[in-house]
């Protein structure tokens, strides 16, 4: 039987890998995937299209490689449009995941805008579209052996806490539990997991500096400029409550990943170690909650 520090697993936003276009430098996947193994992590998350292999079978060799395996990935959809249909794409995408082994599938209601600067607001009829296809994606990934999750976002149109609670009432999907974007939009993440741990089937660990994440929060920064101005900390140096969540989940039995994630823009190569001194510092940090 697997321990909770076996499954810590790494993203390469991490690094500084992203798929906004113009995010920053981006560093090549050898380093990152390299660093993640050199740091303990097991696993990875997929990163944007054109980090890892395209190819299921090749995606999978190029990281057992790096002794790494494939966790899923984080995947921005438009689920509130009517003339828009997401499930011919996402089947397309689960048929990756059969070769590479992955099992979640990490959505986010996207806007269909680039980038989590600005984002439109979202009608009673989009709400029905958008809650709908949340429970289409949840059955179409279910069975193919996979778990759907949805991912809170700042810039997407779940974002709030109100927004949150909105598609726990009104879908099935169980949630990705990413503590720094609950944070920013509002949520208190520590609380969401004590009043909901039962919907929680995947977590997104990253740290957050509140007296920023309050800046976005009020429109005074956007979010690309809170991300460059160090928002987001190793895990312990932030203001959210791990110790709590952790416990909440351990209690409720949760077996799922727990991915380390410290948004962070690049200007240029990092000199010196980089961006795996933060990570491992938030792994040691987390490995000690988990013991």
């Amino acid at each position: 039987m697997s321990r909770p520090t076996d499954k810590i697993a790494g993203a390469p936003i991490s690094w500084g890998v992203c798929e906004v276009p113009g995010w920053g430098y981006q560093l090549a996947p050898d380093r990152v995937l390299a660093e993640m193994a050199d740091v303990g992590l097991t696993a990875t998350e997929f990163g944007p299209d054109g980090f890892l292999p395209a190819d299921p079978a090749i995606m999978a060799e190029f990281l057992a490689a790096r002794h790494l395996t494939a966790v899923g990935g984080f995947t921005p959809v438009v689920l509130h449009q009517a003339g828009h249909d997401p499930v011919p794409g996402i089947g397309r995408l689960l048929d990756s995941y059969d070769a590479s082994g992955a099992g979640t599938l990490v959505l986010s209601a996207a806007t269909g805008q680039d980038g989590y600067d600005t984002r439109p607001d979202l009608d009673e009829a989009g709400w029905a579209t958008l809650l709908t296809n949340l429970d289409r994606l949840t059955d179409l990934a279910a069975a193919r052996g996979v778990r759907a999750v949805l991912h809170p976002h700042v810039g997407t149109m779940i974002e709030s806490g109100p927004e949150v609670q909105r598609v726990l009432a009104g879908s099935a999907i169980s949630l990705c539990l990413d503590t720094g974007h609950l944070l920013i939009g509002g949520t208190d993440p520590a609380e969401l997991t004590r009043q909901a741990p039962d919907r929680i089937a995947h977590t997104h660990f990253k740290d957050v500096n509140d007296q920023i994440a309050g800046q976005v929060r009020s429109g005074r920064l956007t979010y690309t400029e809170g991300v460059g101005r160090g928002m987001y900390r190793p895990l312990g140096a932030g203001d959210v409550d791990f110790a709590a969540i952790v416990s909440y989940l351990t209690a409720r039995g949760y077996d799922g990943w727990y991915v380390l994630e410290q948004d962070t823009i690049l200007t240029e190569a990092p000199r010196g170690e980089g961006p795996v001194t933060d990570v491992r510092r938030s792994a040691d940090y987390l490995r000690q909650l988990l013991a």
